[in-house]
């Protein structure tokens, strides 16, 4: 028994053991299942949503933080609002009335007419009309200030409303009046349209005026040049070979040429002698839009939609050098004999000054936002003036410094201008209309509206191209219609009859 029985203990601790193994096992297997479940809902995928629920989502979680405290207003900061009000107060009337501390010792103080501090007090009533505030200062009624005189204007002094003053603190001050310093536009009597000319077929897009100012020649869409006699405007002569419609012509001063540019990419040289062509200058990748001879060697310059102004030689035909710099269409171009010798505008809304030796860019003017589409020189001065649809501006030579705006806006794409010596400017515009301005002021003085011929439509009235003859007495604009218009001043006209209505700017500092 003694042996026995530690034999059946040894069993019965054998079964408990094989029982916990047991039960570790079963325990084991059982953490493994629930390893395996959440490594399976791990890789399940996640249910896709929609923008607009997850947005919805985020607006509810914006509504939930923020809705409580909505319509809750922040507490005033009451010394930010003494600092404030003081700072109106002394900006508004610092220069006319003291401080508060100043006025409440003057008024506890003694009030006589030898010492009294000047402030501006209110209006006496019989309770305080006394013998000892007589020397206080009683502001006068509100005046209106006067309105300008015909004549130069003089400094003045006039009781006026300080402006931005709130309704708290309105009150009046002597302000002195600054006569202003724009200058006075001179009296141009207005511009009258005395003959219509009628002979092409297409758009009339270019016109250049021959030296001697006996004719000019007219480009246009149904492509032909055609040459008309400047007194009678009678047809002399119709020149035949381009392919495309012209949009650009040019003139020498020195040679019986006559140089033409259209969309066809081609640009020739024709001999007024023979009545041909005698060169093609070949080398644009697009369509041609203006066209300029150099004033004194012989050099040619284009610019087309190719972005590039390109200069050839005359004589040789060969292309001297490639102005590359603008990002579009370069729509505008002339030539002066000094540094810059070559001015181009173009629809990227720069102007560029060209170094023509070095072929290089001098200086770029940015003041523009549209195309400039057309610019003028100055035939005496030193300036220039360059169109675009957001406004008509005026640049000195040779920096370019920017001098000022056109007092006003023609709100249209402007598609050429003309100035001549007498300082007026003509600048014509897509909608038809033909605007005069005084060059020294920038003040309009006319503005005129082009007539359709009868059969064309109202949308017709647009003005492509426009010169003056060599005289400055005559304007030739080319129209839509397929009719050249010539205009000249009304010699009737009077200051009298005709007056000045001109209102200086008010304020210089946007110019």
């Amino acid at each position: 028994m003694l042996l026995k029985r530690p034999i059946s203990e040894l069993k019965s601790n054998k079964r408990e053991l094989e029982r916990e193994e047991r039960g570790r096992r079963r325990r084991g297997r059982g953490r493994g299942r629930a390893g395996r479940e959440m490594a399976t809902a791990e890789e399940l995928p996640v249910e896709p949503q929609s923008l607009k629920k997850l947005s919805f989502k985020s607006l509810k979680r914006g509504l939930d933080l923020f809705a409580p405290s909505h319509g809750l207003q922040f507490p005033l900061d009451q010394e930010s609002k003494r600092i404030r009000t003081s700072y109106k107060i002394r900006a508004e009337y610092g220069a006319v009335k003291p401080s508060l501390s100043e006025v409440q010792t003057g008024e506890h103080g003694k009030q006589e007419s030898s010492s009294a501090p000047l402030a501006l007090t209110g209006p006496e009533t019989k309770d305080n009309k006394n013998e000892k505030n007589k020397g206080a200062i009683v502001p006068a009624p509100p005046l209106l200030p006067k309105a300008p005189s015909l004549g130069m204007p003089s400094k003045s002094t006039a009781v006026i409303s300080l402006p931005n003053s709130s309704e708290r603190f309105q009150s009046s001050a002597l302000v002195e009046r600054v006569a202003s310093k724009w200058p006075k536009p001179i009296w141009h009597p207005p511009w009258k349209n005395y003959r219509v000319i009628s002979g092409h077929l297409g758009w009339v897009r270019s016109v250049a005026f021959d030296p001697s100012n006996t004719w000019f020649c007219t480009g246009s869409a149904d492509r032909t040049i055609k040459i008309w006699d400047v007194a009678s405007g009678r047809l002399k002569l119709t020149l035949t070979g381009h392919i495309e419609q012209i949009r650009g012509l040019a003139v020498s001063e020195r040679h019986t040429y006559l140089f033409s540019a259209g969309d066809d990419k081609q640009v020739k040289c024709w001999d007024l002698e023979q009545n041909k062509v005698i060169r093609s200058y070949h080398g644009h990748l697009s369509g041609v839009y203006c066209l300029a001879l150099h004033p004194t060697i012989d050099v040619l310059l284009t610019g087309g939609r190719d972005s590039v102004c390109r200069v050839w030689d005359i004589r040789t035909k060969a292309m001297v050098c490639a102005l590359t710099g603008h990002d579009n269409t370069v729509c505008s171009v002339f030539s002066r004999p000094t540094d810059p010798q070559v001015v181009t505008g173009s629809h990227d809304s720069t102007i560029k000054f060209w170094d023509l030796v070095a072929g290089k860019t001098m200086a770029t003017l940015t003041h523009h936002k549209k195309s400039v589409r057309a610019m003028a020189l100055h035939p005496k001065e030193h300036t220039f003036g360059s169109a675009s649809a957001d406004n008509i501006k005026k640049f000195s030579l040779p920096k370019g410094e920017f001098m000022h705006n056109m007092l006003s806006q023609q709100k249209t794409i402007i598609n050429a201008m003309a100035l001549n010596e007498d300082g007026i400017l003509a600048t014509a515009g897509d909608n038809g209309s033909l605007w005069f301005w005084d060059w020294k002021s920038g003040h309009n003085f006319q503005q005129a509206q082009t007539i359709v011929q009868p059969g064309s439509l109202d949308s017709e009235a647009c003005i492509y191209a426009m010169s003056y003859d060599q005289s400055g007495s005559r304007l030739v604009t080319c129209e839509a219609d397929k009719t050249i218009k010539m205009w000249k001043e009304d010699l009737t006209a009077t200051p009298e009859t005709h007056p000045l209505n001109f209102r200086p700017p008010k304020n210089q500092g946007r110019f």
